[in-house]
């Protein structure tokens, strides 16, 4: 996840190349959308103050640029903003809102196979009637000397109020992981169990809506140069230094190899290196 595959092929050898297509071509019915916060080079910040957004301000000031700028088009003032927007547009908006506010991040769009980007925005797809199931990540790093955050929970929190009241899903469908003694702590253990249960859980019909907002990083490649940067993005979990990072690998075996086909899956990644 993560990855241009326009990029990937054009820096590939021609083994690599027709390596990727045969692993592609093995799961090219899936229907994987992700909007990430930055490029894969670039850090995804935080907002000091969520209120030139016109988002509500659960817990504190900060949020993740990202996911403010996604609300900030989507539901600006608690209200559904404009429901015709395409993909292009959509990023567009959320790029020119961070612009405005002198934040230098470049949200990307990353489709497992092609789609009209000119096409209307869906978060849910138009046809997809099943259940709708989330998974919601936001890791404050409480305790994590050095790595905290303060804006994360905040973010899923929002993420969470846009979903049930302009996108129909409903509380039991959605599970939230948080640093904050109440919910599921986002443990490595914890978040790849969440993402293996909604795969599992899905079938044809149904759309299934990721968000993580939390640390990004990446780290050197461990498949003998399978990335042309030589890197593998990495999510950090709050017990990172502990069980160690989760590599963009792990996420394609569960996310995508596991999904069913005929399910509709968006991301939303709010971290650094995440495009």
């Amino acid at each position: 996840m993560g990855r241009s595959t326009k990029k990937v092929k054009h820096l590939l050898t021609d083994a690599q190349k027709a390596q990727f297509e045969q692993g592609r071509a093995a799961v090219a019915g899936k229907d994987i959308r992700m909007i990430s916060g930055c490029t894969d080079s670039q850090l995804s910040a935080v907002a000091p103050d969520v209120r030139p957004f016109h988002l509500p301000n659960p817990f504190g000031l900060q949020s993740g640029a990202c996911t403010s700028a996604l609300l900030h088009v989507l539901y600006i003032d608690n209200r559904r903003g404009d429901v015709n927007l395409s993909y292009t547009e959509v990023l567009t908006h959320m790029r020119d809102c961070l612009k405005s506010l002198k934040f230098t991040q470049i949200p990307q769009l990353t489709s497992f196979n092609p789609i009209d980007v000119n096409a209307r925005f869906e978060l849910v797809h138009g046809t997809a009637g099943g259940t709708r199931r989330a998974v919601m990540i936001g890791i404050n790093y409480v305790g994590v000397e050095g790595n905290q955050l303060t804006g994360c929970h905040g973010d899923v929190i929002n993420m969470k109020k846009y979903l049930m009241e302009v996108e129909g899903f409903k509380s039991e469908n959605i599970a939230m992981l948080m640093d904050d003694g109440v919910h599921t702590r986002p443990t490595r253990a914890n978040m790849i169990n969440a993402y293996r249960k909604v795969v599992a859980d899905s079938k044809a019909g149904d759309s299934v809506f990721l968000h993580y907002s939390g640390h990004g990083s990446s780290l050197l490649d461990d498949q003998a140069n399978e990335e042309p940067d030589a890197a593998d993005e990495v999510l950090c979990p709050v017990d990172m230094f502990q069980a160690g990072m989760i590599r963009d690998d792990v996420l394609h075996d569960i996310i995508v190899k596991g999904l069913a086909e005929g399910v509709h899956l968006v991301s939303v990644m709010d971290s650094c290196n995440s495009g």
